[in-house]
């Protein structure tokens, strides 16, 4: 079973652009959801992945991800999935023993920067970088899937 453990907090300041080691960017739509699960198509520069990730809040949830077409993926990011799209430059950012991710939002979220960091185990706890605050990893608003119904420039 494939599994995804990881916390997210909400970015305070632009301290970690000094230490960005690679940005991509991302464009990702949603298929559907539902309580269960939400299926998701995400195109980058370098992949094209179709997703399925269980709809569990907090920090362990089930996911499961494959590689598809990259011309397949951007079919369905036109013509299946829910708009508005989601769009962010995703930049890594090592933060002692592991590897950040700042998403950086556009379009409809623009103005949104959330940090995400992988786990080996729900209980492990991370080194908090200073630009990192309020950690939101149980509010479902922060959820992508959540702000393509409800974009950030809404609330």
């Amino acid at each position: 079973m494939g599994q995804e453990i990881e916390k997210k907090f909400l970015v305070v300041s632009d301290a970690w652009k000094q230490h960005v080691t690679k940005s991509v960017k991302l464009r990702q739509g949603y298929l559907c959801g539902n309580k269960s699960a939400s299926v998701r198509v995400r195109v980058s520069d370098e992949q094209a992945d179709l997703n399925i990730k269980s709809a569990t809040l907090g920090v362990q949830r089930q996911e499961f991800e494959y590689s598809i077409p990259a011309a397949d993926a951007h079919d369905l990011l036109e013509s299946l999935c829910h708009h508005p799209l989601i769009e962010k430059t995703r930049h890594f950012v090592p933060v002692g023993n592991h590897l950040w991710e700042v998403d950086v939002f556009e379009g409809d979220n623009a103005g949104l920067v959330v940090a995400e960091v992988e786990l080996e185990h729900a209980e492990q706890e991370p080194a908090i970088p200073p630009w990192a605050g309020e950690e939101v990893s149980h509010d479902p608003r922060y959820y992508n899937t959540s702000l393509v119904q409800h974009p950030y420039k809404d609330w």
